[in-house]
């Protein structure tokens, strides 16, 4: 199962760190099962959303050079407080140190200046080209499909920006 968990990225600084955004809903399926007479986002969400929020970090400073990026080790994750619908998670990752293969971030959601999540994670990336040379043209499919995201999810910050501004 895959999720997209971020909302919106609203501050980019390539190479070194990446905040974003993530509404919770009581619409998603998810708080049917968890909790259903007191819904809360899993922490392992929450977890995932610090994944997706260091994934997006990567694809924008390698300019989508890979096409999978996984989580491989979390360490040190700390919850807070509950989210509950209707309310919104502030994501904040730091790119801490990568290779050609991985990379280990710093990542923290807040929900009204209260913690939901801490964590230090590394995740790998690669291209399934690199494995079996017959997948290169997936590979083109998904970044091709990450970057049309990728434009949805600058669009929403560039349109809530300008919408602020009148």
């Amino acid at each position: 199962m895959r999720f997209n968990l971020v909302d919106r990225i609203v501050e980019v600084k390539p190479g070194e760190s990446l905040v974003a955004l993530k509404n919770l809903t009581l619409g998603e399926e998810y708080l049917a099962d968890h909790f259903p007479t007191f819904p809360v986002m899993p922490g392992v969400l929450m977890l995932e959303a610090l994944v997706e929020a260091g994934a997006w970090l990567l694809r924008i400073t390698d300019d989508f050079k890979h096409s999978v990026i996984v989580l491989r080790a979390a360490r040190n994750v700390k919850y807070g407080t509950f989210m509950e619908p209707g309310r919104q998670m502030n994501i904040r990752v730091e790119l801490v140190e990568q290779d050609a293969n991985s990379a280990t971030f710093k990542g923290k959601g807040e929900m009204d200046g209260q913690t939901t999540v801490v964590a230090r994670f590394t995740v790998a990336r690669y291209n399934l080209r690199d494995r079996d040379p017959a997948l290169a043209a997936a590979d083109e499919r998904l970044v091709q499909h990450l970057r049309n995201l990728h434009g949805v999810l600058r669009l929403n910050a560039v349109a809530a920006s300008a919408g602020a501004g009148t």
